[in-house]
This record gives structure tokens, sequence and C-alpha cells, in this order.
């Protein structure tokens, strides 16, 4: 791949746990530092290949962010920290130069039996809109990369703007070369642009950064198109909190939510 080239996946892998990240990887605040959607796919995609065992699924995964992810070589490493037939207890790290950049946790529990009724509160999501638009204008924003491998179909809200936000979306390229998304690396992939469709605050005033993503799903999507309806609060004197709905077109199959920080954006 040149430089110019569009990415083929948004990591390529290298062997032992350690991943090259392509450009597409790149967040919308600097084209050095990655979204925290492939990121966090990356990790799910680690979990599950973790020591599987038949019959039991990822339910939740927490992802601390503890600084910003260089589009660099990553290396992952999980261990189990509470094993079980039912529930175990996953814990990751992925390094950068041996710096830890990211840590998670994930919850690997028993599949319910297939008689259970299914209980759903969440409306159904709105219609899949039928063509795709160019990408809304964000001045000083990198559409470069994650934004641009990333396809979105905006029902309610856009990018920059207050919300809340509602949007259909599904990733271009896969996470990694010749492999099929499961269906957690595909929520996982999404989930973080909760407080970028959801966001009520200016982002032209306020600087807002994430902290964490937990992503919980009570069943597994299915299809590559996901549907993401986010909203944010935020208090004076307290922080942000982003919390997001995740369906498909069967209906509701989660949710997100953020931990975000809020100060005021430094003068250009």
């Amino acid at each position: 791949m040149t430089e110019d080239a569009p990415a083929e996946a948004f990591y390529e892998p290298l062997g032992d746990g350690r991943f090259a990240s392509t450009p597409a990887t790149a967040g919308p605040w600097s084209p050095g530092f990655q979204h925290g959607g492939p990121v966090s796919g990356l990790i799910g995609r680690a979990f599950e290949r973790h020591d599987p065992v038949p019959g039991t699924r990822v339910a939740r995964v927490t992802v601390e962010i503890l600084s910003p992810v260089p589009v660099a070589t990553l290396d992952i490493t999980v261990r189990v920290v509470r094993p079980g037939k039912r529930i175990t207890l996953l814990e990751a790290e992925m390094t950068h130069e041996d710096r830890p950049v990211v840590r998670a946790t994930a919850w690997r529990i028993m599949e319910a039996p297939s008689h259970l009724e299914a209980v759903v509160h969440a409306p159904p999501p709105p219609p899949l809109p039928g063509t795709t638009p160019p990408f809304p204008e964000w001045p000083g924003v990198h559409t470069g990369g994650y934004l641009s491998a990333m396809e979105w179909r905006l029902v309610h809200g856009t990018f920059g703007q207050p919300g809340p936000g509602t949007t259909w979306a599904r990733p271009r390229i896969p996470l990694i070369p010749g492999e099929s998304d499961t269906p957690l690396v595909r929520a996982l992939t999404l989930a973080d642009s909760a407080s970028g469709i959801g966001s009520q605050l200016d982002l032209a005033k306020w600087l807002i950064i994430n902290t964490d993503l937990t992503v919980a799903l009570h069943r597994d999507p299915v299809g590559d198109w996901l549907c993401m309806a986010a909203s944010l609060d935020a208090s004076p004197g307290g922080s942000a909190l982003c919390e997001a709905t995740l369906a498909d077109m069967s209906g509701e199959f989660g949710r997100a939510m953020q931990t975000l920080l809020v100060d005021e954006r430094p003068p250009a």
C-alpha cells in the first residue's frame, strides 16, 4: 500500500499479537492518532480469539483509553482474570513501543437457552436510507481516515453539529485483510462514534474527550448495517456522559456508554 492508496483494512497483522495500523484508523482530530472505533474492534477480536469456549459469547467490553493511540505498530496481550465454564472475565492490554495505551476487560458468558422469550423495550430503529450522501462538511477535521473508511447514512443530526443524532453505518473495509468482521467487531468499530453523532455541545467551542467506552450486547447483531442513536448529557462542575442504543434491521441489540471530559477549546 502506497501512502496515497486507500487502505485495504484497518490493520495489517504482523504475527504474535502485533499489528500495523493503516491510515484508515486515523481519527478526526489528527492523522497521527487513531479513532477509538478500530482500536475497540481490534481488542474485541483479541478477546474472541483468546481460549474460546463453545456455547459462550462476549457480552460486554469496556475499553479504558490511557492515552491517544498512535497510527503505528501496536501489540495486544490477553489474559484470563476469572476463569469459568459459564462466566469468564478477560483482560487485554494494548501497547505501543512497550508503553500501555489502552486497557480493556470483557465478560464472556454462556449463551442463554434458545427457548427464552425475547424481551426488548426499545422501539424499532428508523428505516435505512436508500442512498449514501457525501460526508458532511466538518471544518478543521481530518476526514481521510476512519470517517471515510466508514459508510454513513445519517437519519437525524450530523457530525460536528449539536445532537442528538441517529445514523446507520457500516465499514467499507474489514478490520483485518481477508477476514470477515464478527458481529462483536462490527458493533465495537461503530460504537465509539457515539459522542460524535450524539453530542449536544458545540464542538467548535467545547473540547470533549472520552476516557472510555462500554458496549453491552444482549444479542449479537446481524448484517453489515448497524444503527446507532446517541445523545449526551453534561453538567457544569461535572463531566459528560454519552449513551447510545445499537440496533440492526431486526431491532435493538445493545447499548454503548462513554464518559467524557469537557473543557473549553483553546483558541485556534
